[in-house]
């Protein structure tokens, strides 16, 4: 198996691709969606919510977890997730420094 260097990256670039990673599957964007409408929400009302299996929907929250961009406190025998604002944070202003970098100054294509 080939390596990847990310050792060769800054920690902003590993970070910001790492989200993105995790942002590619659109389950995922809609569960943010979800989080972000209900600021919070146990998973079996984000089930609810989303035409995938309970089994689905958690293994899709722990990818999010992963990276940072939601957090769970446990309730009882459920788990109630809301967006991590720290990382949420932090991830907007990598994001929106990249592209507030770009400049068309001239069309290269």
């Amino acid at each position: 198996m080939g390596l990847t260097k990310t050792e060769s990256f800054t920690e902003r670039q590993n970070k910001l691709a790492s989200v993105f990673k995790a942002l590619a599957h659109p389950a995922r964007v809609a569960i943010l969606q979800v989080l972000i409408e209900k600021n919070a929400c146990i998973c079996g009302d984000i089930v609810e919510e989303l035409p995938l299996s309970q089994p689905t929907v958690s293994q899709h929250l722990k990818e999010l977890k992963s990276v940072g961009l939601i957090k769970g406190e446990i309730e009882g025998t459920s788990v109630c997730y809301c967006i991590n604002e720290q990382t949420w944070n932090e991830v907007k202003e990598l994001a929106t420094t990249l592209f507030a970098s770009y400049t068309n100054k001239t069309s290269c294509c």
